[in-house]
């Protein structure tokens, strides 16, 4: 089986004749066209037209009121806990699912994760597995939801759209008006992917956005962050640039800032691959029609989008037997040209997040020993 699954891999992708990557960037619009642009003006740093256009454009593209770039997603989630009044001793929902990103951003904040199980349609944030944590171990005090454990302020609640599949949010927004949590989207996987008619990342207070390399579309490396707050995104863009007041030549700085901006250099980028993002969404969900009826042949199960959902499917994934099925699929398929990847350790499982809290992580630990990655590169 397992050679009848890289043989159709590798007639999906014939012009990777090598190796078929997990997921290539794909530059077929006016990335030169732009980067010359941007070159020629010699604007490539922090300031420039391309960074504004960008800003704007995805703005529009989501249906956020405002859009504020930064280096990369991680940046993004930080400043988004911390906007959102994460500080540091507070507790923060978020699923062990995930990339190591979402916890990452957390510690900057010297916040402590509280890892909740993942639902088994979306391996995303449960809502009822949330409510249920917090009813047993959690309690309401001064408008506060407070861990009766610890001690701590529960100060968020930090979702993340797995592979571009968008978690229950309906659900997850009462949940967090019910206890006081902001929530935050880590979105950073799922641009373009759309929950009830409505994008990923505008839920919440802050939705986050990443365009690393191996993204839907990339600016090289880069995050933004979606807002439907005027005055917290006047407040992102003006801490993510040193917290400069504007003033033609002096220097003043009025709080504690961070170097988050996005270079023009990188914005060109993203403007042009923004053009080609309808084409490559098509693209995406036509390929992930086609594995789904290759796999519902093999018995394989291919993880797809519910009725509720429109995902940009960024990586496709299969769910295996258990975890001796896929470290042998694992090794063949890149043993023989095809690249795979495992879905992400469990966070509480990493030396760093051992130590907290978890409900119970059913879904999240039947994910950890199923799931595989297969190639999801844009067709040309």
């Amino acid at each position: 089986m397992y050679n009848e699954i890289v043989n159709y891999i590798k007639e999906l992708f014939p012009e990777q004749t090598e190796r078929v990557m997990l997921h290539n960037p794909c530059f077929n619009g006016n990335e030169k066209k732009y980067l010359n642009e941007c070159i020629d003006s010699t604007y490539v740093s922090s300031v420039g037209p391309f960074v504004d256009r960008f800003e704007k454009e995805i703005a529009q593209y989501t249906g956020a009121k405002r859009a504020i770039v930064c280096v990369n997603g991680t940046n993004a989630i930080h400043l988004a806990l911390m906007l959102a009044g994460v500080e540091r001793g507070d507790e923060v929902l978020t699923q062990p699912l995930t990339f190591i990103a979402t916890c990452n951003a957390l510690s900057y904040c010297g916040a402590y994760p509280v890892f909740i199980d993942v639902d088994r349609d979306t391996m995303g944030l449960s809502p009822s597995k949330m409510e249920e944590w917090i009813l047993q171990h959690a309690e309401l005090k001064d408008d506060s939801l407070y861990n009766k454990a610890t001690g701590r302020r529960i100060k968020a609640c930090v979702p993340m759209h797995t592979f571009g599949h968008p978690v229950h949010l309906d659900e997850l927004v009462e949940l967090c008006k019910k206890y006081h949590l902001e929530l935050i989207e880590d979105a950073a996987e799922s641009i373009g992917s759309l929950y009830k008619g409505r994008h990923t990342g505008t839920f919440g207070r802050i939705g986050c956005l990443s365009f690393n390399g191996n993204k839907t579309i990339t600016t090289g490396g880069g995050g933004m962050l979606l807002f439907n707050d005027e005055k917290l995104a006047d407040l992102a863009k003006h801490i993510s640039t040193q917290a400069k007041v504007p003033h033609p030549w002096d220097f003043v700085h009025d709080a504690i800032g961070y170097n988050y901006r996005m270079p023009n250099i990188n914005a060109a980028l993203g403007c042009a691959q923004l053009e080609e993002l309808p084409t490559f969404l098509k693209k995406k969900r036509e390929l992930a029609a086609l594995y789904k009826t290759f796999f519902d042949k093999t018995g394989i199960e291919f993880f797809a989008d519910s009725a509720e959902t429109e995902s940009n499917y960024w990586l496709n994934a299969i769910v295996l037997k258990d975890r001796n099925e896929r470290d042998e699929f694992l090794e063949y398929s890149n043993s023989h040209g095809v690249m795979t990847r495992p879905i992400w350790r469990l966070m509480n499982k990493l030396p760093m997040f051992e130590h907290c809290e978890c409900g119970d992580l059913t879904n999240a630990e039947y994910f950890e020993d199923r799931v595989v990655n297969i190639p999801s590169s844009v067709r040309l």
